[in-house]
């Protein structure tokens, strides 16, 4: 009798699962059931439409820091299916990465089409059967099989199941899952904006500032990156990375907290009061609103010195103390009180999802149910923005198809 697998989930980790288990056993019939007519929609919109496939990190010491929850399990997984054989498995279909500035990996093509297109050739190619607008909401264990009945009253059976759909935003959406009898961890957004709403620092929309340090007040968590600001607060890696960090703590907060903003690279506040007089004596007869020393977009040097009572009149020597101070401030110790946050629907990731203690790392096969898998973020596994999301899907997708490839 032919063994079947389903992927219950056509994203990235699904389809890597389905994949590479159909590659690997060719005995084996193996189906992709999505609930949507859309096949792998996050590796199409990721990285602006090309897809950031991963990171240029090889050290696995290195690459677990990315992830705030889940590293210490990655550690053991990373040993199976880590960063080198993400790009030597596209290299050997024929899809090149290239390594940006960064360290994000885009396929050559700069398209996410041609990450679609190669693992939809996989597919056809070792005929992995796909079933759209299939909803599965409940999944049974009978003997030495699974049934899964779908929400149009169709029932799928098989020997083997892999779960891999994605985070789910609220515990309630893992309801269909209650009967496997796994710990789940209640799910919080990661990977989201800071709004400060009515704040007149939104007025400088669309400038990006680079290597800008941000704390949240009150913790010890902060991040360096890219920041951009917004018609509604703060974006860009920095805020996106300090997220992720901070997504337990911020959600119990209900997402009103207060950040400090460091705009300046080389500077603490400290280091810039003893700097201050010898800027003052170089730039001494020149207008300040002009000559802006710190290589920051100008519209945002005029608007700390707004916010600093200096006026476009004032030469660098006419600055008294007490604007002198101010402005300091503002440049390395900007705090704002952040209001609420902003998640893109498309690109929505997750902390929470199944216990990983309920896990084999080695096969991220069920501890409780034999024959049950689970691939990506639907576990307990999140990292920061750069393509580290996408490696966990590949590296959880690729020991679950290997596992029940050799069953």
């Amino acid at each position: 009798m032919q063994k079947s697998l389903i992927v219950i989930g056509g994203g990235a980790a699904g389809f890597f699962c389905a994949v590479n288990a159909a590659r690997l056993n060719p005995t084996l019939k193996v189906i992709i059931v999505e609930k949507t007519n859309k096949l792998l929609s996050k590796v199409k919109i990721s990285g602006g439409g090309r897809c950031n496939v991963t990171h240029h990190c090889f050290e696995i010491n290195e690459l677990i820091k990315k992830y705030p929850r889940g590293a210490n399990f990655l550690k053991k997984a990373f040993h199976w299916f880590n960063t080198q054989h993400t790009i030597d498995w596209f290299k050997q279909r024929g899809v090149i990465l290239k390594t940006e500035t960064d360290g994000r990996m885009f396929p050559s093509t700069n398209q996410s089409q041609t990450i679609i297109d190669c693992l939809l050739n996989e597919a056809n190619k070792y005929g992995v059967e796909i079933l759209l607008n299939y909803d599965i909401n409940e999944v049974v264990q009978q003997e030495n099989n699974f049934t899964l009945h779908t929400t149009q009253g169709k029932n799928l059976n098989c020997h083997y199941v892999c779960i891999a759909t994605g985070g789910y935003p609220k515990l309630l959406q893992f309801g269909w899952l209650k009967n496997l009898q796994h710990s789940i961890e209640n799910p919080v957004p990661s990977l989201f904006t800071f709004n400060i709403p009515q704040h007149s620092i939104n007025q400088l929309m669309g400038i990006s500032v680079n290597n800008v340090q941000v704390k949240i007040l009150g913790t010890k968590l902060q991040t360096k990156g890219d920041l951009l600001i917004t018609h509604w607060g703060f974006s860009g890696p920095a805020v996106l990375k300090l997220s992720a960090l901070a997504a337990k703590e911020l959600a119990e907060k209900n997402y009103h907290f207060s950040i400090q903003i460091n705009w300046l690279e080389n500077f603490t506040e400290q280091s810039l009061q003893q700097e201050w007089q010898h800027l003052r004596v170089q730039l001494a007869a020149q207008k300040i609103y002009t000559k802006n020393p710190f290589n920051l977009p100008n519209r945002l040097w005029q608007y700390l010195l707004q916010e600093s009572s200096i006026n476009e009149t004032l030469r660098w020597a006419d600055v008294n103390n007490k604007q002198q101070q101010q402005l300091i401030k503002n440049l390395t110790a900007h705090a704002f009180d952040v209001k609420g946050k902003t998640t893109f629907k498309e690109e929505f990731v997750t902390c929470g999802g199944f216990q990983l203690n309920e896990i084999d790392v080695n096969t991220m096969q069920s501890k409780l149910i034999p024959n049950l898998f689970f691939a990506g973020e639907v576990v307990n596994i999140d990292g920061i923005t750069g393509g580290f999301n996408f490696q966990n899907a590949w590296t959880t997708g690729f020991i679950a198809a290997n596992a029940i490839a050799k069953k």
